[in-house]
């Protein structure tokens, strides 16, 4: 499901009516994402703005089939959004909500083993392919239309990575935040087999952090894998250790989760590395 972003065509946002649900609603609304219903217990049977608000998945699954839902639960129930969303087998779950308990996504963890749901997220910015389909909050007019693809831990340096392109004429496919929690659902090599096996993306862009192993899993993968240029920039070059930065999973435990370790690893795998996210967005090739 997760090579066929462009078939959503039935996205359901859970917790329409919040702030944060209505307004995202209305943006993703006008990056072209099709969005059919949502839901909200409280104000189940009205509607916003045209979409008809249902109590639950289970209910919306009457009328509707479903493609993708988006979560804006508030933290403290955001276990229940998308356990109910794996329960109600929506083959794609983008959960914005940050702050969720790590016992409560290992809890979500367990209880995916064998789905065949994929999960964005959680604390993440979601999914962009602009002019065709936005899942979250990335802001789509720092966008053009292109053949990169972009994975990212960091939500802010997604933004600036995608914007800097744009201004270089250097347009993107795929704009994927996966969020930097220590417990999440995809991760970087899942978004590293889309944009190889996709025959529209020409260069790939890469965005770690320091913290946990996942950019050395990536430059595994990237090493035996991945054939198309790769560029890579790790956050954190001047992080000390043991600070939390930002977020759970962005916290430098030992030399090997630095950004240095990291940065040489990927550089060994063949990707092109940048110390800085200025420098790798201009280390980007134009193609003609």
């Amino acid at each position: 499901m997760f090579d066929t972003l462009t078939g959503l065509s039935r996205v359901v946002v859970q917790g329409i009516t919040g702030s944060q649900g209505s307004f995202h609603t209305h943006a993703m609304r006008a990056a072209g994402t099709n969005i059919i219903a949502g839901t909200s217990p409280s104000k189940a049977g009205e509607t916003m703005d045209g979409i008809p608000v249902y109590k639950s998945l289970e209910d919306i699954l009457v009328d509707h089939s479903i493609d993708a839902s988006v979560i804006f639960v508030p933290a403290a129930h955001a276990k229940g959004a998308i356990i109910e969303a794996i329960d109600a087998e929506i083959p794609l779950i983008v959960c914005i909500t940050e702050g969720i308990p790590i016992h409560d996504m290992l809890i979500v963890k367990q209880h995916m083993a064998g789905k065949r749901t994929i999960l964005i997220g959680p604390n993440c910015p979601g999914i962009l392919m602009p002019s065709i389909l936005k899942l979250g909050i990335i802001p789509a007019g720092l966008s053009l239309p292109g053949s990169v693809g972009i994975v990212s831990r960091s939500g802010t340096l997604t933004y600036e990575a995608m914007a800097g392109l744009s201004a270089r004429g250097i347009g993107q496919k795929y704009i994927v935040g996966i969020g930097g929690d220590s417990i999440r659902g995809t991760g970087f090599i899942e978004c590293l087999e889309l944009f190889e096996n996709d025959p529209d993306i020409t260069d790939i862009m890469l965005i770690g952090e320091i913290g946990g192993t996942d950019e050395h899993l990536a430059a595994e993968y990237i090493r035996t894998k991945i054939t198309k240029p790769v560029y890579a920039y790790v956050a954190g070059h001047t992080a000390p250790t043991g600070v939390q930065l930002g977020h759970a999973g962005a916290i430098l435990g030992s030399r090997s989760e630095s950004a240095q370790v990291k940065t040489e690893a990927l550089k060994k795998a063949g990707a092109i590395t940048a110390n800085d996210i200025v420098s790798l967005v201009h280390s980007v090739k134009k193609r003609l």
